[in-house]
C-alpha cells in the first residue's frame, strides 16, 4: 500500500491551494484519513481527518479556512486550503488507516510542501 501526495507549492498570503493523496495497492478498506503538517522546527501535528462515513474534523487553527474531503471511488483524500497564511507554511503530510490482507495500519504519504509567503 502507498500513498502519493501532491498539490503543494508557493503562494501568497490570502491564497488557496489543494492538496491530493491517493491511496494504491492492496486495499480492502480504508477508514480514517488525515491531513498532518511539519512547520520548521516544530512538531507534526494533526490538521484535519475525515471518517469514511463523510465526518470531519479540524484543529481549531484551521476552521474555517480548510475543507478535507475524500472520494471513496478512488481512494483519495483533499484538503482544500483556502485563505492561506504564513504560519501555514510547513510540509503537509497525509495518512490513512487501511485495511489490507485483514489488517488495520497506519499508512503515510511522502509529504508535499506548502509555502505561504507574506
Amino acid at each position: 500500500v502507498q500513498l502519493q501526495a501532491s498539490g503543494g507549492g508557493l503562494v501568497r498570503a490570502g491564497g488557496s491551494l489543494r492538496l491530493s493523496c491517493a491511496a494504491s495497492g492492496s486495499i480492502f478498506s480504508i477508514n480514517v484519513m488525515r491531513w498532518h503538517r511539519q512547520a520548521p522546527g516544530k512538531q507534526r501535528e494533526l490538521v484535519a481527518w475525515v471518517t469514511s462515513g463523510g465526518s470531519t474534523t479540524y484543529v481549531d487553527s484551521v476552521k474555517g479556512r480548510f475543507t478535507i474531503s475524500r472520494d471513496n471511488a478512488k481512494n483519495t483524500v483533499y484538503l482544500q486550503m483556502n485563505s492561506l497564511k504564513p504560519e501555514d507554511t510547513a510540509v503537509y503530510y497525509c495518512a490513512a488507516n487501511i485495511r489490507s490482507f485483514g489488517e488495520n495500519d497506519d499508512y503515510w504519504g511522502q509529504g508535499t510542501l506548502v509555502t505561504v509567503s507574506s
